[in-house]
Parts: C-alpha cells; structure tokens; sequence
C-alpha cells in the first residue's frame, strides 16, 4: 500500500498504440468537444468503463437473486449528474456513450450555452477563472456539471468577463448540436 495522498492514474492508455482507425476515432472526438489531448479523453472513458463495470456486476447478482443495495446509488448519481435519463435503469448504463460524459463537462456546458464563442475559447475562459458555478469559480473544464447545476453556469462576479460591454464576450444563445 502507497501513500494515500498520492496521485494516482485516473486513465488507462489502449493496449494497442497504433490502430489507424482508433487513432482517427479519438481524433474526431478530441476535435468535437476541444479537448487539450486524449488524455482527457481517456478519463472520460475511464469513468463510463467503471460505471458499466458496476452494473455489470450488479446485473449478475440480480440474475443470481441477491439484489445490491449499491445499485440505487450508482443510479441515483448518474442521475444526478444527468448522464442517464430519469426513467434508466441499470441496462440503460450497459448503453451509455462516451458523449454522454463529455457533454456533461463544464467546458461543453459552457459552449452549449453560449456563454463562448467556441469550444477552445470555453476553456480558455474557465482555466483564466472567468465561469462561476453555483456562486463559486470553477477553473476545471473537465468538472463534470449536475442537472440542478446546468441554469447557474454564468460568467464569475470579479472577472472583466461579467460586464456586458467586454469585446470577448459571447452574444448568449445557446448552441445544440446533433
């Protein structure tokens, strides 16, 4: 056992580094939701693989007869966080996407409701502490933002950003892509 305080890898590379069709795969969607690097993209899958691991197994108890109390749980938190319908269920994670947790990140919210003119510049304006969520400056792009949280996504009170008349500032309609 290690140093509890130590960071640890929150990723998984591929087993596989030179795949032409992987590698084109991950470079359309670090292009689509302006991630830094596959890195980034990699977390994001490593957190759907431990989701669906645990219904997985949680799945095969049910079929055995014991039913894990942990299973409202997981559901009740992706719920929450708005990766999985109000009506999902523990199949309904087998079938959860990628996208689904990349849509979830403060940087897409961001775009997505127009407070940037481009899923770059949304990062930019979060790493430079310019969005505030909930009251508090958030400067994590990947913070992955809850339902209840979505409608409190603003620019942050200290920066220039909040005056109405700053050049960079983004005209306010809200983006929805296919």
């Amino acid at each position: 056992m290690g140093y509890p305080g130590k960071s640890r890898k929150l990723y998984e590379r591929p087993r596989t580094p030179w795949q032409a069709e992987r590698i084109a795969g991950e470079v359309e969607v670090v292009k689509a939701y302006g991630l830094r690097n596959k890195r980034e993209l990699w977390k994001a899958q490593a957190v759907l693989r431990k989701y669906r691991q645990a219904s997985r197994k949680m799945l095969a108890a049910v079929a055995v007869g014991n039913a894990p109390p942990e299973a409202g749980a997981i559901l009740a938190r992706l719920k929450n966080l708005g990766m999985l319908k109000e009506e999902g269920d523990l199949d309904a994670i087998l079938s959860m996407k990628v996208s689904d947790v990349l849509e979830r990140r403060l940087q897409t919210q961001v775009y997505r409701q127009g407070l940037a003119n481009s899923l770059k510049q949304s990062r930019q304006f979060i790493v430079h502490g310019h969005i505030q969520v909930s009251g508090r400056r958030v400067d994590v792009p990947g913070y992955l933002v809850r339902r209840g949280e979505e409608m409190t996504i603003d620019y942050y009170a200290g920066s220039p950003m909040a005056k109405e008349g700053h050049p960079e500032r983004a005209s306010r309609t809200p983006r929805v892509e296919a």
